[in-house]
């Protein structure tokens, strides 16, 4: 009788084991993916409000990155607390996507300038990597552009990497051909992924310059310049996909995103530009022009591709995001 006991209490251990060991290679395989493995797609939520009904709309199982754009700090450096960001993260993470907050953006608050300066590096620093811990987020994604890429770039970019790999978190950075000459080889380096800003190549700020604002032969050129040139590893670029467009001259908004030129001109998806009645034309990306990116940077072997931004794709067949799941 004894043995019997022993033998079925030998039983009931081997099995909890094997239960415990299932339940370890699930949470490996979830890390594996957040990780980095496979053909990335990262979308950009940009939200100001209602993050929480946005971040229900999200297809989780076309994306592997998200980066909430934007995270921005009041004058002193610090953040408020927001229950969406613990919404966001345990949606991400229970979908086995990456949750990241982004830093900055085209238009951020005039005092980043500021807290980037020696006096208020550090506090800045620490309330960054204080918020991505308290909430779990997988990272920080630094979009700082323009004036901002200046003589205290350098100093923030580094104190801000050592204190997030000290947290064991991601940095990347939103970068452009345009600017990336102002980044050393150095910093470069840091950044865990590079998102290529593969866009914007001319717009309504630039009427001498009329067309599309984001061709083929930019992307081509992005590659080029920051695989070959800055000699980044392609495993670490993501190509930017652009989900809005242009317009120039009578008739047509200055900008616009996908889903309100689908519901504006119904055919538009069928190629890269729309005459208006009354002349002006909008410039964009058709779902063929964004699938044969894609198709490029996987062909290329790099990362993956990244979207700006997610809440302005269209639904149906003609999402843009369905384009780029076609070619994965």
């Amino acid at each position: 009788m004894k043995d019997i006991n022993l033998i079925s209490m030998k039983k009931a251990i081997g099995l909890m084991l094997l239960i415990g060991l299932a339940f370890s290679l699930s949470e490996v395989e979830g890390q594996k993916i957040r990780q980095g493995e496979g053909f990335r797609v990262l979308g950009y939520l940009f939200v100001n409000e209602e993050l929480e009904e946005e971040v229900n709309k999200i297809d989780w199982s076309s994306y592997t990155d998200i980066n909430l754009a934007f995270v921005q700090p009041d004058s002193k450096g610090d953040f408020l607390e927001n229950n969406g960001y613990n919404y966001l993260v345990e949606n991400a993470h229970s979908n086995n996507v990456r949750a990241f907050i982004s830093i900055g953006g085209g238009a951020p608050p005039e005092h980043l300038g500021d807290l980037m300066q020696s006096k208020h590096r550090s506090h800045w620093v620490q309330q960054i990597v204080n918020l991505v811990n308290n909430y779990d987020f997988d990272g920080v994604d630094v979009d700082l552009e323009n004036a901002l890429i200046n003589e205290d770039y350098v100093p923030f970019v580094k104190e801000l990497h050592k204190a997030l790999k000290d947290s064991g978190k991601l940095m990347t950075a939103a970068l452009a051909s345009w600017n990336g000459d102002k980044i050393s080889d150095e910093i470069l380096g840091l950044y865990d992924y590079i998102n290529i800003m593969s866009y914007d190549e001319t717009g309504p700020w630039n009427l001498e310059i009329v067309g599309q604002h984001s061709p083929y032969k930019m992307a081509v050129n992005d590659i080029h310049y920051f695989h070959k040139v800055r000699a980044v590893p392609k495993s670490k670029l993501l190509l930017g996909l652009p989900f809005y467009g242009y317009g120039f001259g009578s008739g047509v908004l200055a900008s616009l995103r996908y889903k309100y030129i689908l519901e504006a001109y119904p055919n538009a998806y069928l190629q890269d530009s729309i005459v208006s009645n009354e002349g002006g034309v909008l410039y964009y990306n058709s779902p063929e022009l964004i699938g044969t990116k894609t198709a490029m940077a996987k062909e290329l072997e790099l990362a993956g591709v990244m979207v700006w931004h997610i809440t302005a794709d269209a639904e149906g067949p003609h999402s843009l995001l369905k384009a780029i799941n076609d070619e994965r």
